[in-house]
């Protein structure tokens, strides 16, 4: 069985990339600024914010979704998505504990 290179990391430096990840695209930052603001959305009222097409959008809610950022409930053909309060901390939390560590020493390059 093949060994992934991301088995040769640790389990917390794997989920802050993961979360990074998942916030590296402006739409998706859009998508979540929309949720915070409404608190829930259904898929179409995202669509009519962002200069983006459905499907397009739907990808970027995937991927969201996928790392747990947000979460949705699905009502018939609609889909309700709000953020992960859960998840919403873990990222406060790994973010501000990976930038909390110190930088560069003044004499470095």
């Amino acid at each position: 069985m093949a060994i992934k290179k991301t088995d040769k990391f640790t389990i917390s430096q794997n989920r802050l990339a993961e979360l990074a990840r998942a916030l590296g695209h402006p739409a998706r930052i859009a998508i979540l600024q929309c949720l915070i603001q409404k608190q829930a959305c259904i898929c179409g009222d995202i669509v009519d914010e962002l200069p983006l097409s459905q499907s397009t959008v739907s990808q970027h809610l995937a991927a969201l979704k996928n790392s747990g950022i947000i979460q949705g409930d699905i009502d018939g053909q609609k889909v309700c998505y709000c953020i992960n309060p859960e998840v919403w901390e873990e990222l406060a939390l790994v973010f501000n504990d990976f930038f909390k560590q110190p930088g560069t020493t003044p004499d470095c390059c």
